[in-house]
């Protein structure tokens, strides 16, 4: 039987797990670990994937990553493939290092990203691989590197998470509400739940029933044209964007030329981007170009506010949107 063609296109988001063979503990010396790390971050540097969380136990790891072009699969081959030589080279081995294929999970909700980087993050105190006070120690997740901005590499992101557990900052102050929160999360079993981590290994995709359902129209059609190359996918995937913008406007009662016009921090703006950012993943940059709202930062920093509830008419708008687009 073929392979399943995995859905890869730029832009995409992804939470990839995989297990050693047998369920055998392939990472349980701290060398192992550490050599996995680093095959992590170098595959990231070599084929320029943007990562915003990631976690090593005893046999098994998981990581959420972003890629900016179409080579989810090219980019696990090398990384895997590195690992294993090097792993098997050491303990004299000749048999295949991880389990079948590796698993990767379409992420396709702002607010599901956040609930999946929280997951992660989380990972080791749930295995019970240590406790909560512990766990900040340990150089086996990013959450390590959470304190830590000297040390992270370039391509290392905790925006997301930051902004899924209250719009937090990227500093001294927004790194101890974060880590607050993880303390408190920790002990909430029901709140665990309610943001699915008891499916976030387990779904093919991370999203609404509609996004699900658009995902399966959109791999149809990839898997017709998957010859066009990486452009036609982003040309289609700001296509959609671009509709999903369109309806927006009408929702706000804005015109299509409207976003030249007023501050770059309109509460409509604000509203419109927050929707298209939170709900289809838009990407910072092109929402200031089409918003005209200034920089790929003023774009998070006033999506922020709205979240914090520092912008109550932007959030209204916000809520009108979800509302209507649901209906």
């Amino acid at each position: 039987m073929a392979r399943k063609l995995r859905l890869e296109y730029p832009g995409a988001i992804y939470n990839v797990i995989n297990r050693g063979s047998y369920r055998s503990w392939k990472f349980e010396s701290k060398g192992a670990k550490n050599s996995f790390r680093k095959a992590i971050f170098e595959t990231c540097e070599r084929v320029g994937w943007r990562l915003h969380g990631w976690a090593i136990k005893g046999n098994d790891y998981q990581f959420a990553v972003e890629t900016l072009e179409s080579d989810l699969s090219e980019g696990m081959r090398w990384l895997q493939g590195v690992f294993a030589k090097g792993f098997n080279h050491l303990c004299r081995e000749r048999r295949a290092l991880f389990q079948d294929r590796f698993k990767a999970i379409v992420v396709l909700d702002f607010e599901q990203f956040g609930w999946l980087c929280h997951c992660i993050n989380l990972s080791l105190i749930r295995a019970k691989v240590c406790k909560v006070l512990e766990f900040k120690a340990l150089e086996y997740s990013s959450y390590w590197l959470l304190r830590k901005k000297r040390l992270r590499p370039n391509f290392l992101s905790f925006e997301v998470c930051l902004e899924g557990a209250g719009g937090l900052a990227d500093g001294s102050y927004g790194s101890k509400n974060y880590e607050q929160y993880l303390e408190w999360l920790s002990e909430d079993g029901p709140r665990m739940k309610s943001m699915k981590f008891d499916r976030i290994r387990k779904d093919w995709a991370t999203g609404s029933a509609g996004f699900k359902i658009g995902l399966l129209d959109d791999e149809k059609r990839i898997s017709a044209s998957i010859a066009l190359g990486d452009s036609d996918a982003k040309a289609a995937r700001e296509l959609a964007w671009e509709k999903s913008f369109l309806e927006c406007l009408r929702i706000v009662g804005r015109m299509h030329d409207d976003s030249d016009l007023g501050r770059k921090a309109e509460n409509w703006k604000v509203a419109v981007a927050g929707y298209l950012k939170l709900k289809r993943l838009c990407r910072n940059g092109w929402l200031a170009d089409r918003l005209g709202m200034g920089s790929e930062s003023e774009v998070s920093r006033y999506i922020s506010h709205m979240q914090s509830g520092e912008r109550r008419e932007a959030k209204d708008l916000f809520d009108r949107i979800i509302t209507k687009i649901k209906c």
